[in-house]
């Protein structure tokens, strides 16, 4: 009985190890870039093939290849063709599924440039490219890739612009690149645009978890020259030439930083390792914005430049929503449905608490939580309402965290823990 038991045992591991999904398996050793165009209006929404693209390298991950650790706003999965079977999946957000949410979204259909990058697949593909709204409305795109096609425009040979190692933890197989970009800076002003981005690095890596994690990323500073100095203020009629044609008063919101030249932003990097971006922007007027799996953009020359960067960086680095609410009604707090539960780990509307922070909520702590200053001096965890710039209706995990305000000095403990999740879903099996 015993040598049965030993046997059966044996056999389910060999099957295991057999059905076990390596990158090799599925994918050769370069990047497919899909760029996608995302259109509508706050009723329905639609997702079109632009073109497809390819390098030699995979910079992104190589473990986890079918799940996703974040909901996003949308996801792109791969299904081998001949199987069914998912071998690669990613989510995301996208500043075209934010404009939705907004009062203009109501008048008038507008298009976005998305991007992708995945691994090439060795054989054909079926790719699914679903978007979300806030309600979870799905649009979905399905496309099939093959490999072989002869329009999948060859980009590896194009060079490389200058480029510098900021931090280094190690090679790219087995860290997260994190790519940052010069906004605004002329070939002259290059010497402090990497100032600028050793700057961004340093502030990063001193919050936790990434400090911790340090030896999982390396940070990587682009030489993106502008035409002009400095980024576009429509609010003062001031338009610039600038590398990727950034500019406040996106949604008409004064401090809200953006850009929707996204796929200018993958022909900078091309053929550099490159999972995240992050884009300084050369001027000292503040104002920012981040989105998960797509971009951090910030000034780099306002006194608040760097608790700022580190907010934006949860943003799009590890999906993670404001904590902050507005008073007013002149800002986008329609984000969010107060009747569904938004998917950013950070924030709930109690639809479906249970998913969020319900176990770091120690005994005895009430729901709602009232807000005391012992409380916020220790980061006690509870459920405090105000957050996704709502003062009512979406509650935070604690009272003060750098997903709030610029005086925190940490992300609060589900913050932290959430970005780790990321991290380690990226660099770990």
């Amino acid at each position: 009985m015993r040598r049965v038991l030993i046997l059966s045992i044996v056999a389910l591991a060999s099957v295991a190890m057999a059905s076990a999904q390596t990158f090799d398996d599925y994918f050769a050793d370069k990047t497919l870039r899909i760029d996608y165009t995302l259109s509508g209006n706050s009723s329905e929404q639609h997702v079109a093939l632009r073109e497809l693209s390819a390098t030699d390298h995979w910079w992104g991950r190589r473990v986890n290849l079918d799940n996703v650790p974040l909901k996003g706003n949308g996801d792109l999965t791969l299904y081998d063709a001949e199987s069914g079977k998912v071998i690669y999946k990613t989510s995301f957000s996208s500043l075209f599924q934010e404009w939705i949410t907004t009062p203009e979204a109501a008048t008038i259909s507008k298009s976005f440039e998305f991007t992708l990058l995945v691994p090439m697949p060795l054989k054909a593909v079926t790719a699914e490219m679903v978007l979300r709204d806030n309600t979870g409305k799905e649009s979905k795109l399905r496309h099939t890739i093959s490999p072989d096609d002869r329009l999948i425009r060859d980009r590896s040979h194009q060079r490389a612009l200058p480029h510098r190692y900021l931090h280094q933890g190690g090679n790219s197989e087995e860290c997260i690149d994190v790519v940052i970009l010069a906004e605004g800076y002329t070939v002259d002003e290059m010497y402090t645009f990497f100032d600028d981005a050793l700057i961004a690095t340093n502030e990063i890596l001193s919050y936790e978890p990434f400090k911790s994690h340090a030896d999982k990323f390396n940070f990587i500073a682009i030489a993106s020259a502008s035409t002009d100095s400095n980024v576009s203020v429509p609010q003062d009629e001031a338009w610039r030439e600038t590398a990727v044609g950034s500019n406040f008063l996106t949604f008409y919101m004064d401090r809200y930083l953006t850009s929707g030249n996204v796929y200018a932003m993958y022909d900078l990097a091309t053929n550099i390792p490159c999972e995240h971006f992050i884009i300084l922007a050369n001027t000292d007027t503040y104002g920012g914005g981040g989105i998960y799996n797509s971009y951090t953009l910030t000034t780099a020359h306002h006194r608040a430049f760097r608790p700022v960067v580190v907010h934006e960086f949860g943003h799009s680095f590890g999906g993670l929503g404001d904590e902050y609410f507005y008073l007013s009604t002149d800002n986008n707090d329609e984000m969010h449905s107060l009747d569904h539960e938004p998917w950013e780990p950070n924030i709930t509307t109690l639809v479906d608490f249970e998913s969020k922070w319900a176990d770091m909520v120690e005994k005895g702590i009430e729901i709602p939580t009232a807000v005391t200053e012992e409380r916020s001096k220790n980061y006690t965890v509870g459920v405090y309402e105000g957050g996704g710039y709502r003062a009512k209706g979406i509650y935070r995990p604690t009272d003060v965290c750098r997903m709030r305000d610029n005086t925190a000095d940490r992300f609060c403990p589900v913050c932290e823990r959430a970005l780790e999740r990321v991290i380690l879903h990226q660099t770990e099996e």
